[in-house]
């Protein structure tokens, strides 16, 4: 059971990207036409982007993290959420976050793969991060990004309580992802 819902959140990432790719300029253009100006971020000073990078969109998170049983505790499996443009009234999904960390734009079938390379502690709530792209596909949206920052982040927490054999959770979240590209 726990192998059939992981594929059908990677088939459902898989087949958005390819929905997004066979949208092709007609997608791109209507997404586009959004407005220009971004929403502030606050972040801790831990998690500050270096100078030479500037802050190019920003995305309201809504998803889950699962969590599997290992030696009695819980341990981190994967993400998996849905990306919405902070400007877009209607909320649209407009990427798919995912284990690696890696991010798919459902727009352009663009990706960026990301490490943590700092973490702020959040009480209540999974860790704000600070992540350093490793690798970009695709041209579009996530083109070029340098660095991801995980902010504002609610809830996602792994239980307190230990845990037995192979169990998995799946505990929901949300946080804002700012995304940077090179100046």
């Amino acid at each position: 059971m726990k192998h059939v819902k992981r594929i059908a959140l990677t088939t459902t990432a898989v087949a958005a990207a390819a929905a997004a790719t066979l949208l092709g300029t007609t997608a791109v253009q209507a997404y586009s036409a959004r407005p220009a100006r971004l929403p502030a971020v606050h972040a801790p000073a831990a998690l500050a982007v270096p100078d030479g990078n500037k802050l190019t969109d920003v995305y309201s998170a809504h998803g889950v993290q699962t969590y599997t049983c290992t030696d009695g505790a819980w341990k981190l499996l994967e993400p998996a959420a849905t990306l919405s443009d902070k400007r877009d009234r209607a909320h649209r999904p407009v990427a798919l976050h995912s284990r690696g960390p890696v991010w798919v734009s459902t727009v352009d079938g663009s990706a960026v793969n990301a490490a943590a390379v700092a973490t702020s502690a959040k009480d209540g709530a999974v860790p704000e991060l600070l992540l350093k792209a490793t690798a970009t596909r695709g041209a579009g949206t996530f083109e070029g990004v340098t660095y991801v920052q995980r902010l504002d982040t609610e809830g996602g927490v792994a239980p307190a309580a230990a845990c037995t054999g192979t169990d998995q959770i799946s505990v929901p979240y949300s946080a804002t992802y700012a995304f940077y590209k090179a100046s």
